[in-house]
């Protein structure tokens, strides 16, 4: 009998509540009609519950939706981020082999243009090894007797002139740079044609010239005179800095800014030529040398 009244009693409880929902329903489509209006107490009560328990029932779902969305959302910002990395990565690399070749290509015209003011054969060599002591100053090359280089032939690069072969392999070489104690070269003014000779210090280069009634002064650009029939005339040694006063009555001295930067230099030109001088120098072939002769050593 209990179990049936039970039965009864939520029966008629639901009907009750699909009854008020109806009328509700009603009132709220006629009020509508009407423009609107007020709820009543109960049913203000009924909206008032409902709200917060709708709320209450929704978050969870709420809360998994938006955190399912930032996840993917985060997952779509990593995944761009590493693409915008990775083309940020290709276009440093662009931009350093823009440069790079922006770079060759200066170097490039200005080999060509000292090239047409020389007519002889020029071989191109890498720099493979640097001798940088406070008394010598050479660099060893990757060409040698089977390339046509041999003792005695000039170096230069586009900026002018680097220094002179010493001794040959068969495919390497050793030159000694203008910086060298040992290094003299026959030079002159290029403004004035005072002639001399440039020295150099280990660090740097000094012109030696003789002191009666001769013009030298601060930025003057020195060249090879051509004399002595080791370098072909008007190769770039650099510019006066300052002339030493004082000195001898025969003989005075001017610190010498090199043309060429030998804390950058990578590539040099063998000037395929031997004067005179040189070729009675190294007529026993003298300044070539086994492949052990010419390894590296000390040099880095």
């Amino acid at each position: 009998m209990t179990e049936i009244r039970s039965r009864v009693l939520l029966a008629g409880l639901t009907a009750v509540l699909i009854g008020i929902a109806l009328i509700n329903m009603v009132v709220d489509r006629r009020a509508l009609q009407e423009g609107g209006r007020e709820l009543s107490w109960w049913s203000g009560l009924v909206l008032d519950v409902a709200v917060p328990l709708q709320k209450a029932i929704a978050m969870p779902l709420t809360m998994a939706r938006d955190g399912w969305g930032e996840y993917v959302a985060l997952v779509g910002v990593r995944r761009e981020n590493g693409d915008l990395r990775d083309e940020l990565a290709v276009a440093r690399d662009e931009n350093l082999q823009l440069r790079e070749a922006l770079v060759a290509s200066g170097r490039l015209e200005r080999i060509a243009a000292m090239r047409e003011g020389f007519d002889i054969p020029m071989l191109p060599a890498e720099l493979v090894g640097l001798d940088a002591s406070s008394w010598f100053r050479s660099v060893l090359l990757d060409r040698g007797r089977h390339h046509g280089v041999h003792a005695g032939m000039p170096l230069v690069c586009e900026d002018g002139l680097v220094g002179l072969v010493t001794a040959t392999s068969r495919k390497a070489a050793r030159g000694m740079l203008l910086l060298d104690r040992q290094s003299a070269v026959g030079a002159m003014v290029q403004r004035s044609r005072t002639r001399g000779i440039v020295r150099g210090t280990g660090d740097g280069l000094v012109f030696e010239f003789e002191g009666r009634e001769t013009d030298v002064a601060p930025g003057d650009l020195l060249i090879t005179s051509g004399l002595g029939g080791v370098f072909p005339k008007g190769l770039r040694i650099g510019a006066i800095t300052t002339v030493q006063e004082g000195g001898t009555p025969l003989m005075r001295e001017a610190r010498v800014e090199p043309a060429v930067d030998f804390g950058r230099l990578e590539q040099v030109f063998v000037m395929l030529r031997r004067g005179a001088t040189m070729d009675l120098l190294y007529a026993t072939e003298g300044g070539d040398l086994n492949e052990e002769d010419l390894a590296p050593g000390d040099d880095s």
